[in-house]
């Protein structure tokens, strides 16, 4: 069984929100046409709260895009986005998010990010992807969202990880490029661990077949 994973389509992302990913709002009618066909469709929150570690003004001197250590891992430093129960943290308007058949959100614990939808970014909890995505018997997965250099990414890498076979839908996703070529290492990054690359055209015309 396949399903579409839509990342992060959310305000505090789009042209004007606080971490915006440029032309991120052009998306929806693309997404919006691919949930009208898949057989299962699955939406992914950011949802911090305010004390969040990943938020620059946290942190005393510091600004996005600078990084910190933390425990094992580096993080990055971002301006305050998808704070829980506020208008950035929820869906663009536009977007056909009632044909979601669930929502998962991740980033919820203030002490560690969560790039990927399965995990947080030291794998210590699970948002319980995996498990629903197993129980409904899905083995493909075909992502859409944003941002390739980091949600989908990770998201894209956990999901092989999992067992899953992963699929980008490469018109379908918009990245941030804070250091030039993260997006092209990031299609690298998921090639070299199996995913697969298609256009949204295909995978319409395949579900669509009678």
């Amino acid at each position: 069984m396949k399903a579409l994973i839509v990342v992060d389509m959310q305000n505090d992302f789009m042209p004007g929100g606080s971490l915006a990913v440029p032309g991120a709002n052009e998306l929806v009618p693309l997404i919006n046409q691919l949930l009208k066909v898949f057989p299962l469709s699955i939406g992914t929150q950011d949802w911090h709260p305010t004390n969040h570690i990943s938020f620059a003004s946290n942190h005393s001197g510091k600004v996005p895009g600078e990084s910190i250590v933390t425990g094992d891992l580096l993080q990055t430093l971002w301006p305050i986005h998808c704070v829980q129960n506020t208008l950035g943290s929820e869906f663009v308007n536009g977007l056909e998010a009632n044909r979601f058949a669930k929502i998962f959100q991740k980033g919820v614990d203030p002490e560690i990010d969560s790039y990927s939808t399965f995990f947080d970014n030291a794998r210590l909890k699970e948002t319980g992807l995996s498990h629903y995505l197993h129980k409904k018997g899905v083995t493909e997965l075909y992502f859409v969202g944003v941002a390739t250099d980091y949600c989908i990414l990770y998201s894209v890498l956990d999901a092989i990880d999992q067992g899953f076979q992963a699929y980008v839908i490469t018109d379908g996703c918009l990245g941030i490029d804070l250091e030039a070529g993260d997006i092209t290492r990031s299609y690298a990054a998921m090639a070299a661990s199996g995913a697969h690359f298609l256009n949204s055209s295909e995978i319409v015309s395949a579900l669509s077949l009678p």
